[in-house]
């Protein structure tokens, strides 16, 4: 593989675990130096350990992305550690309830999903742009999902939060393109990753229904795809939400 971003510096959320250490894990192979967050902290020292066992340069920061003083305290620290940010996945993100309908959603769940999915998004975008500005060189990746563009029924507050995700992408995207700096989203269908978990079989077995490759992506796919839109060689790509989903997405 090549050292396609030798000398830069990737702050990854929900690094510790399914999507986020596999794009931590694709990153570091390209010679990214690798900043985590996640408020796992027994995950997020095992992924570091790991890939520092692997001979990359990683170090890992508790946190909670839907508080902001966290996210201050945590980019910071990654200046400190590491002198810039070049690179910033938010992969982290919560299903919250599945298989219930609105009139059953309770609003203290909803508000959980939008703390984590939507105003998570929008702090590590913020913080991250804050250090990306003055470099005039960025790529953010903001983590979307395919329920976001099409809608999920009895998922509410994932569908809207993830809606909002895309939305934050396409003006952000134009706010910025002007400055080096790109900001692209990515919808994914269903992916095996431990967050499925807490979908209920009724909602998997729907969306998966729902793609004709008739079977779940991989936290390699996406990690592969993730490592090309936030490359130096994906200049012209920006407020951009890209799929990977099998072929649910057609347009």
């Amino acid at each position: 593989m090549t050292a396609q971003f030798k000398q830069q510096v990737a702050v990854i959320s929900g690094g510790a675990d399914g999507l986020g250490k596999a794009i931590a894990q694709r990153l570091a192979a390209g010679g990214a130096r690798l900043a985590l967050f996640d408020r796992n902290e027994e995950k997020l020292q095992s992924t570091v350990s790991e890939l520092t066992a692997a001979g990359y340069d990683a170090k890992g920061w508790r946190l909670d992305v839907a508080h902001e003083q966290d996210v201050i305290n945590a980019f910071e620290a990654v200046i400190q550690a590491f002198g810039k940010v070049d690179v910033m996945v938010n992969s982290a993100g919560i299903v919250g309830a599945t298989n219930t309908s609105i009139l059953d959603y309770k609003t203290e769940d909803f508000d959980k999903v939008y703390a984590v999915n939507l105003r998570g998004a929008f702090l590590m975008a913020k913080y991250a742009l804050q250090h990306m500005v003055p470099n005039g060189y960025g790529r953010v990746l903001l983590i979307a999902s395919i329920a976001g563009k099409e809608g999920n029924p009895f998922m509410a507050g994932y569908s809207a939060t993830k809606a909002g995700v895309i939305g934050l992408v396409k003006g952000l995207g134009k706010e910025f393109a002007d400055k080096g700096i790109t900001i692209n989203g990515l919808a994914p269908a269903v992916i095996k990753t431990p967050m499925n978990a807490d979908t209920a079989p009724e909602q998997l077995a729907y969306m998966t229904s729902k793609i004709p490759m008739g079977r779940l992506g991989t936290v390699e796919e996406v990690a592969a795809m993730v490592a090309f839109i936030v490359s130096k060689e994906n200049s012209f790509s920006t407020g951009f939400v890209y799929d990977i989903s099998g072929g649910r997405a057609t347009y």
